[in-house]
């Protein structure tokens, strides 16, 4: 019953991991237009103001769960601030001087920075060899996506931009790491609507700051875009993240910035006639291939067994 019980949320982690990596592919571009007709600050701000209370009060009221303690709610500021303010709204910030595809370029590059965090300053979820060449596989494959956007880094007016991005990218990683250590004991629905909410409060004097309120215009394309992103982008895929963070080693999760990229080229193609060549669809090959190599090569550290051996278990040749 208990091993039933333990498939079952293994099952439900990746589900809610693929869920992340489809969602998340999409609000790059639900993003860009919300933020090049719409001050940026105040975009995320109403966004995650909405999402986030309406999230906690259904935990606290549908889902019986109980107002968190002191320790609990400065864990969840924490991970609010670091991911929600540094990691998203600041992205939204940096997509009004960059492309959503070059934004999601320098998103992809999340897995090494939590690999670098895990292994040189926390010592821990230290990778094998396998791993560390499945990451770099996935990358290759993300450069031979976006090879034709890599040159808009030598354009000065992207470089504010692109150096926002990687700020947020690297906050995000480490509010990620976060969650996985401190929040461990907190239901994730709840977690999430919590971050959300103090992310929101943190957005405020960033808005105050930086943006424009003159460039208020409520078009049809803001409203869509801001209904999306509250509804899909922010309550159901940060919950699946914050469910997917808990029950699966930090770097499996982080690969979901693999598959964003992808979605947006999909998209792009599908919505907007952008171009898919056979470079691209190769690139994708490659970033799969990266993934699967990182996945094998954790089963292989959990096991105990060698590359040898998890192949052969794949081929069905050893057990």
């Amino acid at each position: 019953m208990n091993s039933n019980s333990n498939q079952k949320a293994g099952a439900l982690a990746y589900l809610a991991l693929a869920a992340v990596c489809i969602i998340w592919g999409t609000t790059y571009l639900a993003l860009r237009v919300g933020v090049t007709q719409f001050p940026p600050f105040l975009f995320s701000l109403i966004r995650f103001a909405i999402a986030g209370p309406l999230l906690v009060l259904f935990m606290l009221t549908i889902g019986k769960q109980k107002w968190p303690d002191k320790k609990t709610l400065s864990n969840q500021a924490v991970s609010g601030i670091l991911m929600t303010t540094m990691g998203v709204a600041m992205v939204g910030w940096a997509e009004v001087y960059i492309s959503s595809g070059l934004a999601a370029v320098i998103c992809s590059v999340m897995p090494v920075w939590t690999i670098l965090i895990n292994v040189l300053i926390l010592k821990d979820e230290k990778p094998n060899w396998i791993i560390i060449t499945g990451v770099l596989v996935g990358l290759t494959g993300i450069v031979m996506i976006f090879s034709e956007h890599l040159a808009e880094f030598a354009n000065p007016l992207y470089i504010f931009g692109i150096v926002i991005t990687f700020a947020a990218n690297i906050s995000w990683a480490v509010g990620s790491i976060w969650v996985k250590k401190k929040n461990e004991n907190t239901n994730p629905f709840l977690g999430s609507g919590l971050q959300m909410s103090f992310g929101a409060l943190a957005i405020i004097p960033l808005s105050l700051l930086f943006d424009d309120y003159s460039k208020i215009h409520w078009s049809n394309e803001v409203v869509a875009a801001l209904v999306y992103i509250i509804v899909i982008g922010s309550m159901a895929a940060y919950v699946c993240y914050s469910y997917a963070i808990k029950k699966l080693p930090m770097t499996v999760v982080s690969l979901y910035a693999y598959i964003n990229p992808i979605v947006a080229v999909l998209l792009g193609w599908l919505l907007l006639n952008e171009k898919l060549n056979l470079q691209i669809v190769l690139a994708i090959v490659v970033t799969i291939a990266g993934i699967y190599i990182v996945n094998m090569g954790y089963r292989t550290k959990n096991s105990g067994g060698t590359i040898v051996q998890s192949i052969g278990r794949r081929l069905g040749l050893t057990r």
